[in-house]
């Protein structure tokens, strides 16, 4: 992407996200609300690495094993971090510039949501190369966010009313482009009006039977189950809490996690089988946050990565990844 389209990007996203915070804060959490640090894995383990100067990062993926992988909104770099020492490289790869949420598998590949590219990426971590790219949507289309199910990975188009899959051969062969599957959101969901940004983050529901989708724009900020065969979708109950600021989504059992950005918090909600309710069982802060996006797990903890979306940058601005300690 040339330089004014990477402007256009971030300026977009920092509209985007304004306007999110003007539909108001989440609601409060009570007394199981926490302020959390990370306990270390091990006692050299860091809770706070550094990033490369200027890469702007939004997506995390961790694995296999205690590597986490970094994508950058405005480059076509990808980052590796060692857990262990927090010390990585960034690695210069033929693809478009802006790779947003990132989700690794058991076979070691990397599957990037590519932003205003409108690309859905796999990338191979062993081999360090582009292993498939696929085009989808229309010119206002932005593939945020993906997670894998043993069948697909699914992708969420952030303008657009639908979300792209990716489905497995029988043994977890990549398909042909013809294969991809548009899948409409249908049934309760409501979209922003002319192309306007509503989806974010994407999880899976506890039971594997559906999905979970961030939308901003409808209710304040809400949740929705999609069945991914049919696309019908339902707003999950979450007993009155919010999520105009919703961006990155993890499930660990039937905790999930939602990256609120611009309030520098993550909220945490109890979930039943079928995700169609949840209860707000805590918030965690932490002073180094500043406007995370996306969370991974690894061992008891969590990393984030700092976008900073909300600060002027350049490119020595510093970045970096924080670890907070898992609610249990």
């Amino acid at each position: 992407m040339a330089d004014h389209d990477t402007s256009r990007a971030s300026a977009s996203r920092r509209t985007m996200l304004g306007a999110g915070a003007a539909l108001g804060a989440l609601t409060a959490l009570g007394p199981l609300a926490t302020a959390a640090r990370a306990e270390p894995a091990g006692a050299s383990w860091p809770t706070d690495f550094s990033l490369p100067n200027g890469f702007q990062p939004e997506g995390i993926a961790i694995g296999p094993g205690p590597t986490a992988w970094f994508g950058s909104r405005n480059s076509g770099a990808l980052y590796r971090a060692s857990l262990a020492t927090g010390r990585g490289e960034t690695f210069a790869t033929d693809m478009d510039p802006m790779s947003l949420g990132l989700r690794t598998d058991g076979r070691g590949r990397l599957f990037i949501a590519g932003g205003f590219t409108r690309q859905l990426r796999v990338f191979d971590t062993r081999t360090d190369r582009v292993l498939a790219t696929y085009e989808v949507g229309k010119p206002s289309t932005v593939v945020n966010d993906v997670v894998l199910t043993p069948r697909a990975a699914w992708f969420t188009d952030s303008t657009q009313q639908q979300l792209y899959g990716l489905p497995f051969g029988p043994h977890g062969e990549l398909p042909p482009a013809r294969d991809i599957v548009t899948l409409p959101l249908v049934g309760e969901w409501v979209q922003a009006p002319a192309d306007g940004f509503t989806t974010n983050g994407l999880e899976r529901t506890p039971d594997g039977r559906g999905l979970l989708v961030i939308n901003v724009h409808a209710h304040g900020g809400s949740l929705y189950r999609v069945d991914p065969r049919t696309g019908d979708t339902r707003r999950v109950d979450l007993g009155g809490s919010k999520l105009p600021d919703g961006d990155g989504a993890l499930l660990l059992g039937r905790a999930l996690y939602v990256v609120q950005q611009v309030q520098n918090a993550v909220d945490v909600f109890h979930l039943d089988a079928t995700g169609l309710r949840g209860t707000a069982i805590a918030r965690i802060t932490d002073p180094r946050f500043r406007i995370p996006t996306t969370v991974a797990p690894f061992g008891n903890r969590l990393y984030l990565p700092n976008s900073r979306f909300t600060e002027e940058t350049t490119p020595s601005t510093p970045y970096n990844a924080v670890a907070v300690r898992q609610v249990h």
